[in-house]
């Protein structure tokens, strides 16, 4: 697929891979009658492209994923190959001319691939094959969970990819006597940095250990992987280390996304943004003009409409437009703490229950996001999101100043119109925990506030604009690990606040029908660990903090002010901005110029 940068003269290619059989159609068995051992060969082949990902919480997802991994890689590298032998007629200059970035360790194959088509194809000796792939491959990592960094069972590895598996023994055997000579008699260290161990291909170690740059996507993150998961590496190789933030491209979720604010920005700051992001920093000198204020603020108004009239059309449920609209769009994971909002909400229904005729503000809770099919968590809490929203729907003293509603198939298209109706960006996980996010950037860019910990890209977020226009609440990174050594107590946090208490007890009672006492033991009687991202520990600081947004909420004026300048303190994330770190500082390439060069 031919895909253009925004009028730009750079076409790249995008391509799609689908695997097939390579063998004619066995026309003889299926006029036997053996129809499906006639196609037994095509289907088999065509199982590797028809879905990605597949769940592998058991052996025959394992091994599909495994194989897909090396089939994209090894078509890949092999694409990029000839066209370069088209090119310049030579691989002398391979490492020159091509970068290959490993995004997460998903294609971290291709280290060992690239050397095997160099050592075996090619008859590179393995010094200078070795030379061309650390040359040519950069590695960016995106999470520091220690059960998201992929490892492989050496036994499945061996028996699936026997020769990348010999390939990958020979740079580990060749690694660790380096690391000998650098630290000798320290068996743990070698231990730790080694790409094999105790009976698994540590596929993360392999990227950094194949790479000329590892970089995270934050600030905050790219300090935390030197500081624990790669702290050996990056005292072995500090050079190798650096960090790119994340960034997201603003001409689809400003420009396409919210045509109304787009205009504003034209009207007021001119067009001129839309391929120089830096100058939404201009419109910051507007924070004061009463006229742009209320136009910013229609717009939100007109954005909530839209997103209310597709949502109606779509699921026949009405939206309060005038309400409060508090959203948590992201991947469905115990860290990013769906369940810290849900305790939020539950506290505000157990005030208006022991209240009903105070005076609330009307809010909507609207939660998006997908998981992987094997995470039950996560469908145990998207439940319990679920039959809150039934229980306040039936409650008619809540009905009308509280809805929770969960999107279903939450993707990109409805967050377009989503996030430009947002009013509140919840940016809740446990500190040290996201690595970036760029859904938050998103949020932030369309003018919503956000209310967050101080992890991932929230840290630079509240540079960019000011701790005053920004709602940070909760425990920092290192107060967390504080907080794990000295020995967390959930129970504690239950005892001792009685708002807390009512909140978890509320939930052990069940909501529409459904029991949800196990979530009650998740939190205070967990088997190995209780409440594992802290969702306690943080929970007074982000309601009191909530609270205080709310109250902000109350005057539109400075709201709406408060709101321009998150706009307009979003340039810097945007992704003309992360591609030219990139360029410049990892892949070495310039940008295109005027005459095609």
């Amino acid at each position: 697929m031919m895909i253009s940068g925004a009028d730009s003269l750079a076409v790249n290619n995008l391509r799609l891979w689908k695997a097939q059989d390579i063998t004619n159609f066995n026309m003889k068995l299926f006029t036997q009658g053996q129809y499906m051992q006639a196609v037994k060969k095509n289907m088999d082949a065509e199982t590797l492209t028809k879905v990605l990902y597949p769940s592998d919480d058991h052996m025959e997802g394992k091994i599909l994923r495994l194989s897909q991994q090396y089939f994209l890689v090894s078509a890949s590298l092999q694409n990029i190959i000839v066209d370069h032998l088209a090119v310049y007629g030579t691989l002398a200059n391979f490492a020159d001319k091509v970068a290959i970035h490993i995004n997460d360790t998903h294609p971290a194959l291709v280290i060992p691939e690239l050397m095997r088509i160099f050592v075996d194809t090619y008859s590179f000796s393995w010094e200078t094959a070795w030379s061309v792939v650390t040359r040519s491959v950069s590695y960016t990592n995106h999470t520091v969970l220690p059960e998201a960094l992929e490892q492989w069972n050496e036994d499945l590895f061996k028996l699936r990819l026997p020769r990348i598996y010999q390939l990958v023994c020979e740079i580990n055997r060749r690694f660790c006597a380096d690391l000998w000579n650098m630290y000798p008699g320290d068996w743990d260290r070698i231990s730790r940095m080694s790409v094999i161990a105790n009976g698994n291909v540590r596929m993360a170690n392999l990227s950094v250990v194949g790479s000329h740059a590892v970089n995270g996507v934050s600030k905050l993150h790219s300090e935390i992987l030197k500081e624990t998961v790669f702290h050996d590496f990056y005292k072995a190789y500090p050079d190798r280390f650096t960090n790119v933030t994340n960034g997201i491209a603003h001409r689809r979720w400003l420009c396409y996304s919210n045509p109304g604010l787009a205009k504003l920005l034209d009207d007021t700051i001119g067009p001129d943004y839309r391929k120089n992001p830096e100058m939404i920093a201009e419109f910051g000198k507007f924070a004061d003009d009463s006229a742009v204020i209320d136009e910013l603020r229609s717009i939100k108004h007109r954005n909530k409409e839209r997103f209310a009239k597709r949502y109606l059309e779509k699921n026949g449920v009405s939206i309060d437009t005038h309400s409060l609209f508090d959203v948590q769009a992201k991947r469905m994971h115990e860290y990013k703490r769906q369940l810290l909002n849900v305790l939020k909400i539950v506290g505000l229904y157990n005030e208006i229950k022991a209240n009903p005729n105070g005076n609330y503000k009307p809010k909507t809770f609207i939660f998006g996001g997908k998981a992987a099919p094997g995470y039950y968590m996560a469908k145990d809490i998207i439940k319990l999101i679920c039959m809150l929203g039934k229980e306040i729907d039936n409650d008619p003293q809540v009905r009308d100043k509280l809805k929770v509603i969960f999107v279903e198939d939450y993707n990109v298209s409805t967050a377009e119109v989503l996030m430009p109706a947002t009013d509140i960006s919840e940016q809740i996980s446990l500190a040290g925990k996201e690595a970036s996010g760029t859904g938050c950037m998103k949020f932030m860019i369309n003018g919503a506030m956000t209310i967050g910990t101080l992890d991932g890209a929230n840290v630079e977020m509240a540079d960019a604009v000011g701790m005053e226009n920004i709602y940070i609440f909760g425990l920092n990174s290192r107060e967390v690990d504080e907080l794990w050594r000295s020995g967390y107590n959930s129970l504690l946090y239950y005892k001792t606040n009685q708002r807390l208490r009512d909140i978890i007890d509320r939930i052990g009672m069940g909501f529409g029908g459904e029991d949800f006492s196990e979530m009650v033991k998740y939190f205070l009687y967990g088997v190995s660990v209780s409440d594992p991202y802290m969702c306690l520990a943080d929970f007074e600081s982000y309601y009191n903090t909530y609270g205080d947004a709310v109250c902000d909420y109350e005057n539109r004026s400075l709201w709406t002010r408060k709101s321009l300048l998150n706009i307009a303190g979003a340039g810097f994330f945007a992704s003309d901005r992360s591609i030219r770190e990139y360029a410049d500082n990892i892949w070495h390439i310039k940008k295109i110029g005027h005459n095609g060069k």
